[in-house]
């Protein structure tokens, strides 16, 4: 009877379509983060929208887990995930969708994936192979490509944008907060790690707002802006990011990462629906080279992932009599 051939590990159905979902509302949290900041301050707009998100999580933490027990290492955890992936990133996000298109601003997002699986073989000592560091780099080419408008020369004369800068910064908040994350799996459900850090960061968020002078300022908010608030709480943060984390759990962080190379699509669709966003050409295709990348990286991951499961053990040597 002929072996069946090598193939990566199947992906759950659940899986595959909680990390579908999770890619549409996380393109929808460009716009309506860009619509949210037109109305109130990002860091009140921040503030409400995890304000919302823990609530929510906190619902279903007690009806699901009961009341949470965390010792100082789950706490620790938690303010490392509530500052990286809450605070620092949505101060990133919302400043810089003042400043640039909300279909742009995901096209460099888009290189996340590349960041986690370059992140994951520099400190983690994932394996790499040929087919993935030229995924990883063609990423980052693409990046560049958006970033400077098809210029790269702007990036050594100074001319790319704080927007641009804030952006980025996002790639790499979201590549600590994904690592930091797995750690936290290994004694949080996922719910749970989602809702303490929604915690953490809103509370981080509320301070600085408070501190800011605008936590309250809504005198300019209209429906917009209050159910881009509420969007970005329910479905941006709550289901999303609880869903990510399931992920990571499942297939590890590589291949989950690996789908949000479906946002820039999402965004860039909705922006040009609700906002008439016109992405330029050279953005669009430096978004396409790092979708390119992304992809070359996760299939080589999977094939570098199957290799080791599937090398035969080592023989144990016996104990001399």
């Amino acid at each position: 009877m002929p072996q069946r051939s090598a193939a990566s590990p199947a992906m759950p159905p659940a899986i595959l379509a909680k990390l579908l979902g999770t890619a549409v509302f996380w393109g929808g949290t460009w716009i309506a983060g860009r619509v949210a900041v037109r109305e109130v301050t990002p860091l009140a707009a921040a503030s409400w929208r995890f304000f919302v998100a823990a609530l929510i999580l906190g619902a279903l933490v007690l009806a699901r887990e009961g009341m949470p027990r965390w010792n100082r290492r789950d706490w620790l955890t938690l303010l490392a995930l509530g500052a990286s992936g809450i605070f620092l990133y949505n101060i990133c996000f919302l400043y810089g969708l003042q400043r640039i298109e909300a279909g742009r601003g995901a096209l460099v997002v888009a290189l996340t994936p590349a960041a986690v699986a370059a992140a994951d073989w520099l400190l983690f000592r994932a394996p790499m192979s040929p087919a993935k560091a030229t995924g990883i780099m063609l990423a980052m080419v693409g990046c560049l490509v958006v970033v400077t408008n098809g210029d790269p020369l702007r990036l050594f004369a100074g001319e790319v944008g704080s927007g641009e800068w804030l952006i980025l910064g996002c790639v790499v908040l979201w590549a600590a907060y994904t690592f930091i994350g797995r750690v936290g799996t290994r004694t949080l459900t996922p719910l749970a790690m989602t809702f303490g850090a929604s915690l953490t960061g809103w509370a981080m968020l509320t301070v600085a707002a408070l501190v800011d002078g605008s936590l309250f300022a809504f005198d300019g908010a209209g429906w917009p802006g209050i159910s881009s608030i509420v969007f970005l709480g329910l479905f941006g943060t709550a289901l999303g990011f609880t869903w990510y984390a399931e992920a990571v759990e499942h297939i590890g962080a590589t291949r989950a990462s690996a789908f949000i190379n479906l946002v820039p699509l999402c965004a860039v669709l909705l922006g040009a629906l609700l906002l008439g966003e016109r992405i330029g050409l050279a953005a669009l295709v430096g978004g396409v080279i790092v979708v390119a990348g992304v992809t070359l990286t996760n299939r080589a991951s999977a094939r570098l992932v199957h290799a080791a499961r599937a090398a035969p053990a080592p023989a144990k040597l016996e104990k001399p009599a």
